[in-house]
Formats: structure tokens, sequence, C-alpha cells
């Protein structure tokens, strides 16, 4: 096949050296297969990126209409905001979104998006660009529309939307470094599934090292940002360097929860401690002290991606490349 030939059932069977009445049985998950045919079937769709169409001969031929929807969260403030950005794109049109959430999990995503992908969706919409090789095939060879929201420090496959991470980072490091902090830390969550986050820890020690400093300590939390992952990972942090005068948490819910550390141990928060985040959740708002942080424009993020890609049914020859900005918040807490 060549490069921007869709995967069909024929190839798929070619690969493996099976019937298509095979490869069909395998999707279908019906009659009896032995084990190895199964895995060479499997192996040979995850190579091709291959996408059953379900929606082919079905009463949901009318899937031209839907826009497939992945993201990593729901319980997590920042994904809900994108998709009511998404929903005010759709409100005055006839597509209606299919919304999948993988729990920041590249193989879930996989499978959510085969499924989406067997419908034929008008467009998909996706979070970030860290997918498995697979999911990049699945995307790149389907003549559906593709948006990847929320980060534009990479290449897309069709349609990135969001900001810079890494220029985000960096404008922290800068607006701590000229209200005089020398000594700071870091606190943070992890970064195999929270790419967004790297970036922007890169961003704030490259920031740093222009000027001729380093972050003096650093602790990340083994597993998903939150409240209670920053208290506990800034009272750790301060174990190892109780002398450093500013923290950049990797976003508002781990800022919030070293807030909360600072009020149950007497620390002075900006006078002895300055806090800064990322996101501009109102939590941090409501605090006390309304914390000092990076805001996302989250909203438009949704709104102008499917605008975007209503536009036009094709994919441009050109990648597009949104780039939504930021804002810095400067709060009490720095």
């Amino acid at each position: 096949m060549t490069r921007y030939e869709v995967p069909t059932l024929a190839h798929v069977a070619k690969l493996a050296g099976v019937s298509e009445n095979t490869v069909s049985r395998v999707i279908r998950n019906k009659g009896s297969i032995a084990e190895d045919t199964r895995n060479r079937v499997v192996k040979a769709i995850e190579t091709l990126g291959y996408v059953p169409n379900r929606a082919a001969g079905s009463l949901a031929s009318s899937g031209s209409l839907l826009i497939g929807v992945l993201l990593p969260s729901l319980s997590n403030v920042v994904f809900p905001e994108v998709l009511q950005g998404i929903h005010a794109a759709l409100a005055t049109t006839a597509y209606q979104p299919m919304v999948g959430v993988t729990n920041y999990d590249a193989g879930k995503e996989q499978d959510i998006l085969s499924s989406l992908l067997a419908w034929q969706p008008a467009a998909i919409v996706t979070t970030g660009f860290d997918h498995t090789q697979a999911t990049r095939r699945m995307l790149s060879n389907s003549r559906v529309r593709v948006a990847e929201l929320m980060d534009i420090d990479a290449e897309p496959i069709d349609v990135a939307v969001g900001l810079s991470h890494r220029q985000a980072g960096y404008a922290t490091g800068r607006h701590l470094i000229e209200r005089g902090y020398r000594r700071i830390g870091y606190v943070g969550h992890d970064w195999a599934a929270d790419r967004r986050a790297r970036l922007r820890h890169d961003g704030a020690c490259q920031a740093l090292s222009e000027t001729g400093l380093t972050l003096r300590a650093e602790e990340r939390f083994d597993g998903p940002s939150s409240t209670m992952a920053g208290r506990d990972t800034l009272a750790t942090l301060l174990a190892r360097a109780p002398d450093i005068d500013a923290v950049v948490f990797s976003n508002d819910d781990m800022a919030v929860g070293g807030f909360f550390h600072c009020l149950a141990t007497g620390i002075v928060v900006r006078k002895q401690l300055a806090l800064f985040g990322f996101n501009g959740l109102d939590i941090g708002q409501a605090l006390p002290m309304p914390l000092s942080t990076v805001r996302s424009n989250r909203f438009l993020i949704g709104k102008t991606a499917v605008e975007r890609l209503l536009e036009s049914p094709t994919r441009p020859e050109q990648r597009v490349v949104i780039d939504t900005g930021f804002d810095i918040i400067e709060g009490a807490t720095a």
C-alpha cells in the first residue's frame, strides 16, 4: 500500500498471511481461532493502523455528524472547561460529541480511538502529542480531521491548538527571578503521564540557567497530581532543602496543597516561601492569598479547535498550529 492509502481488510489479511474472512472473525471475535493466528492479525492491524468500518451498512451511517473527543480526565477541572469550549463550537451545528476518557493511559487512548474511528466520525479531538505508535498510525491513516489540544511544542498530525508549555515554564522562571528569588525549588507529579509538566519544568530551568542559576532542589510525586500530593511532596522537599525561598509547582492542584502545608506548619507564604502554580484554577484564586500562577485559555482551546476542524472536511496540505497563549496571574503568593 502507498503512504497515503487507507489500509483495508485485504491489507491486513495479506500482512498477517490469512484470509479476509479470518481477519473479520478476529475483529468480531467470532468462532474458534488459533492464538497464534489471532496474534498475527492483531499485530498486522496495529502495524497498519487499520480501523474496521462498523458504520458501513448500518443505521449508524450518519456517523459523519459525530465528533470523537478523547480527554485524559473529567475529574480535573481543566478538561471540563475544554469540553465546554467544544460544546460551544458545536452548539449551532448538527454535530454531536462522543467523549472518551483515557485516564492519562496511552494504551486506553488507543483502544477508545479504534472504537471511535470505527463509526467514521467527522473529526477526532485528542489531547497532546503522546500517542502510541498504533494510535498515531490510525490518526494519520484515517481520512478524518484531527485536532491535538493543549500543546504546540511538537508537530501535529493535522491541527494543534494550545500553548507552548516550555514557554509557560520559562515565563514562570523569569517572573520569579525578576522578583528577587534565587533559591528556587520544584514540586511536581509523574512526568510519564504528563509530558506537558516536564516541558514547563524544562522551561523554568532554562530561565534559571540564563541567569546562572539552577533549581536548588526538586521533588516529584510518583503518581497523578492532587492537593494531597502537593502538600506531602512540599513537606519532603523542605526537609531536604529548608533554605529555599520559592517553589514552582507542576500545577495549581499541587500548589494549593503546598499552601495548606505552609498554613499547617506556620510558614508565612510569600514572606518566607513563595508559591507558584500553573493553570489558573478558581480554587487557587479562592485561597486566603490568591495563588500566583499561569492561566491557560482552556475554553478557547476547545472552541477554537472545533471551529477550525469544521471549516473543511479535508486536511490542509500544511499542518496548522494555533497558539492560544497564556497569562501570568501575579496573585499574592509570589
